[in-house]
């Protein structure tokens, strides 16, 4: 578990979690104990335990976007707070039973004092999204260090990369980048690293597991 504090923000990181080594979030206002939690990977519950929720009320579970490593414990999370879930409209399937609504682009939550805002950053998936709370930004499995998330089709990636450069590398260098599973980044390195990707001749056909410095 890693703690990360910035004013009113209170930022846990747990992870990783179950099989495919996920993270999960708690964005919390300090004050209040008002939190919004991000993803729900296997072994979720462990981010309900005293240390890392503190006492904090838990107003909604956000999820990053639909695939099944990240929804893995999300009625046990459901259950234990009782908070609606929300996704993004384009991946509410197949969990359209546990969505009690949708997140749009470009929307803000208020937790507590804090103010949160929702990027929609297609690519992974259709409705793929990234959380901005202060300099820290929860990018799910958009964007990592060193790469972007992994895409199917090569319009897939071009997609995803349109996202990231022009949404998500609009943010300040500084920018704390935490993905949907591994380290941390910033958008500084990630933009540093982009560039030398850019600047090279590409497969056409490109897509999968891609690195900005290898592929």
């Amino acid at each position: 578990m890693d703690v990360f504090e910035e004013g009113a923000l209170r930022l846990v990181k747990m992870g990783p979690l179950g099989p495919l080594a996920n993270n999960s979030y708690l964005i919390q206002d300090r004050e209040s104990g008002d939190t919004l939690i991000i993803d729900a990977p296997a072994d979720g519950e462990r981010i309900l335990e005293p240390e890392a929720l503190a006492g904090g009320r838990v107003l909604r579970i956000a999820v990053t976007h639909r695939h099944p490593d990240h929804w893995a414990s999300i009625d046990t999370l459901k259950a234990a707070t009782s908070a609606p879930v929300a996704c993004h409209e384009a991946d509410r399937e197949p969990y359209a039973t546990k969505v009690d609504a949708t997140i749009a682009d470009g929307e803000l939550f208020k937790v507590g004092n804090l103010v949160v805002q929702a990027i929609h950053t297609p690519g992974h998936t259709p409705g793929s999204i990234c959380f901005l709370a202060g300099s820290h930004l929860i990018s799910g499995d958009t964007l990592f260090p060193g790469g972007p998330g992994r895409t199917n089709r090569p319009e897939d990636l071009q997609e995803e990369i349109r996202s990231i450069t022009s949404r998500l590398f609009e943010l300040p260098d500084e920018t704390t980048v935490h993905p949907g599973h591994g380290d941390d980044g910033n958008i500084g390195e990630s933009k540093r690293e982009y560039a030398g990707f850019a600047a090279r001749e590409r497969p056409a056909g490109l897509s999968g597991d891609v690195t900005w410095a290898d592929s």
